[in-house]
């Protein structure tokens, strides 16, 4: 794979001239504007109800919760589950030919997730269920043969082909003992339309992305994806061996950029774009009865003060990998006691994340967990061996925690020297190391050689942009969004 160019360093930027004196607004002038916009803001608040009625009239209705019984306790909060399905009939020729959405379209699921918004309305936690997660469906008639089943296992996104989003929204529940408060279905058509309503949406990639089935193909750095990008980025799953963990990691970044572009965008605080942005996008949306005109005002005036960081997101925890089921294949077992511990925190309105002062992480292409390293002491300088050591374990790289001295005392420059196989290893270690020179060495193998130069000043922390860095973890929306 080849290896992620290096961003060139931003141009500096002139401070402009201060403007004279006679052209400066007094202190008073620029408070009035500013009153003026709060006050612009609490009208558009107070008017919700006029701006936005009319606009659920818009949206396909279906009732998920017809006849539903024992179902879970309600807790704090409101539970959105968000399904995704294909719906690629409703596409032009021209876009299915452009971004790889030929075949027939199929009666299934390829997205579902519990977006629990806060009682408080301050925060939104994301969980992404697997499709081919193990579970097991309530009894149930089946939609397409008419035929009554009792309980039995599947993969998640069978629920929704036997028996649509009702027992979708039953199977959810009894996995998981969360009330599901609303249900929102989006296809393919409404995803592109949001994207596309929005401007775009920025997406930052540590290494090229290529997908030889959606025709994905990005080059390492910083994109601006319209609404057939963005679909394509969303549904690959041919990148790596992480297939359906992966995908739904850029799911999971790509709705934290989402909310980042809707709420930076001006949409939310302008009255008229936020009912032109909801028109364009609700007319290929089904959702149930309830999801009206309080709950999008409510929705909206929630997300007005919503940031990156407002938002978290983490996947269900996973026991089992590939949890054979005979008659289904190859599942994902969810790991009960910490999927309990997280629906149970879910159910309480705790955050998923745990609070802690940002700093400033960069993402690297390989989990440093996951890279071995033997450090060096390349100067004269005693002591900077165990320091560099020390340093590099406390930022989670594999070291051997016994540096010793390197045969060459003068280095002036720090180097790395790797096998050209662990190439991506090597580059992930030169960006905790700033400055250093990389020095390939055939046949060395997978342990990384730090050689500590004169130059040496930090180790700087770094998290991997990696599918099974992020399995068990939760992250919050200003850590995977671009910087």
């Amino acid at each position: 794979m080849p290896t992620p160019p290096r961003s060139p360093a931003p141009p500096q930027r002139q401070r402009p001239a201060r403007p004279p004196v006679w052209r400066r607004r007094p202190d008073w002038a620029v408070r009035r504007v500013a009153t003026s916009l709060s006050l612009v803001v609490l009208a558009a608040a107070g008017v919700g109800h006029a701006v936005v009625t009319g606009l659920d009239s818009d949206i396909n209705r279906i009732d998920p919760f017809k006849d539903m019984k024992n179902r879970p306790a309600r807790g704090h909060g409101m539970n959105v589950l968000l399904v995704g399905t294909d719906g690629r009939d409703r596409i032009s020729p021209e876009d299915k030919e452009k971004y790889r959405l030929g075949g027939a379209p199929c009666h299934c699921t390829d997205t579902v997730m519990i977006v629990h918004l806060s009682a408080d309305r301050k925060r939104a936690s994301v969980v992404s269920l697997p499709r081919d997660s193990y579970v097991e469906t309530p009894a149930h008639t089946d939609l397409t043969t008419g035929e009554r089943h009792r309980t039995h296992p599947v993969k998640l996104n069978a629920a929704y082909a036997e028996g649509g989003p009702q027992l979708t929204v039953r199977t959810v529940e009894n996995m998981t003992r969360v009330k599901i408060d609303h249900y929102l279905e989006v296809d393919f058509t409404s995803f592109m339309k949001t994207v596309d309503v929005l401007g775009g949406v920025r997406i930052c990639a540590v290494r090229p992305l290529q997908d030889p089935v959606t025709g994905l193909d990005l080059a390492a750095g910083t994109h601006q994806l319209n609404g057939g990008q963005a679909l394509q980025y969303v549904r690959s799953r041919h990148i790596d061996g992480a297939a359906d963990l992966g995908r739904m990691q850029r799911q999971q970044r790509f709705l934290a950029a989402l909310i980042a572009q809707a709420t930076s965008s001006g949409v939310l605080l302008n009255p008229i774009r936020f009912r032109e942005a909801t028109h364009a996008v609700l007319g290929s949306v089904r959702a149930d009865k309830g999801f009206g005109t309080d709950e999008l005002i409510d929705l909206g005036r929630a997300m007005r003060a919503f940031s990156p960081s407002s938002s978290e997101f983490t996947t269900v925890p996973i026991g089992k990998m590939a949890y054979a089921v005979k008659g289904i294949g190859s599942t994902l077992k969810w790991d009960e006691k910490k999927a309990g511990q997280l629906f149970r925190t879910l159910r309480d309105d705790q955050p998923l994340a745990p609070h802690r002062v940002r700093s400033r992480v960069l993402r690297v292409d390989v989990a440093p967990q996951q890279i071995q390293v033997q450090v060096e002491n390349g100067t004269m300088t005693a002591g900077l061996g165990r320091r560099v050591d020390s340093e590099l374990a406390a930022t989670g790289f594999r070291t051997t925690r016994v540096p010793v001295d390197a045969q060459d005392r003068s280095l002036r420059r720090t180097v790395i020297r790797y096998d050209p196989r662990w190439d991506r290893s090597a580059e992930s270690l030169s960006v905790a190391l700033p400055g250093s020179e990389l020095r390939p060495a055939t046949g060395q193998g997978p342990l990384m050689r730090v050689i500590a130069g004169a130059d040496f000043k930090e180790v700087r922390k770094v998290r991997a942009d990696d599918p099974s860095q992020g399995r068990f973890e939760t992250v919050t929306g200003d850590q995977v969004i671009c910087p």
